[in-house]
């Protein structure tokens, strides 16, 4: 891995986080503890399911929260923080617990991706931080899973990194899109830093460099006898790309024995040019030439591609993965759900005439329903803290915004979904390596039915809460009203 030196993001924070801080300090709120959950609303793309990513960042970060000096000599000079609060803030450090659900598990509206339990001024602070993280990741987690099932088995690599949002978008997006099912970047540096494999070839402007096409492909086979992968729309990809190419490969490659190799559309009608190109590849013994294609491709111009008989191996997908350009925000938010008063937890709620935004309060676990004869996912039941599910016996579960929708779940194995990531402030939690994360994301992908999988209109996952849970939350809408 790249070793750097780290910026420090303590900092990034909304300013609000720390006036909140000073707040709680000169009240005597700094030492009560809070919980506070993460969780969306809305999957991106009108999806059935959205993927959890960001977590590792997000560890990261919490071990590495502190002041500088120079931070607290900014603060001071705002002129709103007592000395006091700079005191504390020179020794911070997190002491709180944190649980959270792995990344590449398949989650939902509603239901915490992660939980914050800590003193108040730790559990503000973070805020933003864990938001940004949580939310950018996941937003490209969830895009990259999609654009990979629509590809159906065939190699998407992520090509993004020219149009993200900044340098930090581009990698680290890269890690999600890795996450979410592909096979690798045309980012280096995520390679250096995550291990998310890189590979690339050429662009136009290697081509143009020569004073053919041919010169230009017969050298890059020369210098790459093993990977091989000709860009042939240049010019003219049917008249002379792919016969060059062709060209290229018998007199460099065949008298060395090499039959992996391939060709690369980005421009032009994809579907009619790779039909053409398979014909004439194969046509001159070259059917082990992989065809890629690229050019502002997403899941929607990748499943009409298939549908039109395109011959394409491999796709390259950048704008429309890395800035999940057709909705570029995730949603995430983060709120209070419960205080600690005298060792009791006490449930709090945030009510809105938007029925959506009312929150789901209290100290909580979620469930994983599978059935025992599928070993696919049935529903995800939140509850309170202290509850257990006993998948020994049939367990009732009903619609919390429709009560008299009810299924009685039988058969069937319970996963708790929220792990311990930090306790009293030390970390507990190993981070997988990331190809184990990409394979647990695909594996439990496949437990999801495939209504649940429609990119249009899709079965909507039951997220249900305990008959306990769901009496405390009406009970404190009763009293707020």
């Amino acid at each position: 891995m790249k070793t750097e030196e780290k910026l420090n993001m303590t900092m990034l924070c909304d300013f609000y986080e720390l006036t909140m801080g000073n707040g709680y300090f000169e009240i005597g709120y700094k030492d009560r503890i809070t919980y506070f959950d993460v969780f969306f609303r809305k999957v991106p793309d009108g999806g059935g399911f959205a993927i959890a990513a960001g977590l590792e960042q997000l560890i990261d970060y919490i071990e590495n929260l502190h002041f500088t000096d120079e931070d607290i000599a900014y603060l001071r000079g705002r002129k709103l923080f007592s000395e006091e609060f700079l005191a504390y803030l020179k020794d911070f450090r997190f002491t709180g617990d944190i649980y959270a659900i792995p990344e590449g598990t398949p989650v939902f509206p509603r239901e915490p991706l992660v939980v914050v339990r800590a003193p108040a001024i730790e559990a503000q602070l973070i805020e933003t931080f864990t938001l940004l993280t949580v939310n950018h990741q996941s937003l490209i987690a969830t895009k990259a899973n999609r654009i990979v099932r629509a590809a159906r088995g065939r190699t998407v690599l992520e090509f993004g990194s020219r149009r993200a949002q900044g340098a930090d978008a581009a990698i680290i997006g890269a890690r999600a899109a890795y996450i979410g099912g592909c096979h690798g970047t045309a980012c280096t540096i995520s390679d250096e830093i995550y291990g998310v494999p890189a590979g690339g070839t050429m662009a136009h402007a290697w081509v143009q460099m020569f004073d053919s096409e041919l010169e230009a492909f017969k050298a890059y086979c020369r210098i790459y006898p093993t990977n091989a992968t000709l860009l042939v729309d240049t010019y003219n990809t049917l008249e002379s790309g792919v016969p060059n190419a062709i060209r290229a490969f018998n007199e460099v490659l065949k008298p060395m024995g090499i039959t992996k190799c391939g060709i690369r559309l980005d421009s032009g009608d994809i579907a009619y040019l790779s039909q053409k190109a398979r014909k004439m590849l194969d046509e001159a013994g070259w059917e082990t030439c992989q065809i890629s294609a690229s050019n502002s491709l997403d899941e929607h111009l990748i499943q009409d591609l298939l549908l039109q008989g395109a011959k394409i191996d491999m796709f390259g997908v950048g704008e429309r993965m890395i800035t999940a350009k057709s909705e570029p925000v995730f949603g995430g938010v983060y709120k209070l759900v419960a205080v600690e008063k005298d060792g009791e937890i006490i449930p709090k709620i945030k009510v809105s005439e938007n029925v959506e935004k009312i929150t789901v309060p209290h100290f909580k676990k979620i469930y994983r329903l599978y059935g025992n004869d599928t070993g696919k996912a049935i529903a995800d039941y939140m509850t309170v803290y202290d509850e257990t599910v006993d998948d020994s016996h049939d367990l009732e579960i009903f619609d919390p915004n429709a009560t008299w929708k009810k299924k009685t779940v039988y058969d069937f194995t319970a996963r708790e979904l929220l792990v311990p990531i930090f306790i009293n402030g030390k970390r507990v939690y190993d981070c997988p390596p990331l190809e184990q994360v990409r394979d647990y994301c695909k594996a439990q992908v496949d437990t999801l039915w495939d209504e649940v999988k429609r990119f249009d209109n899709p079965h909507t996952y039951y997220v249900d809460l305990s008959e306990k849970l769901w009496t405390i939350q009406q009970d404190l809408l009763h009293k707020q009203h």
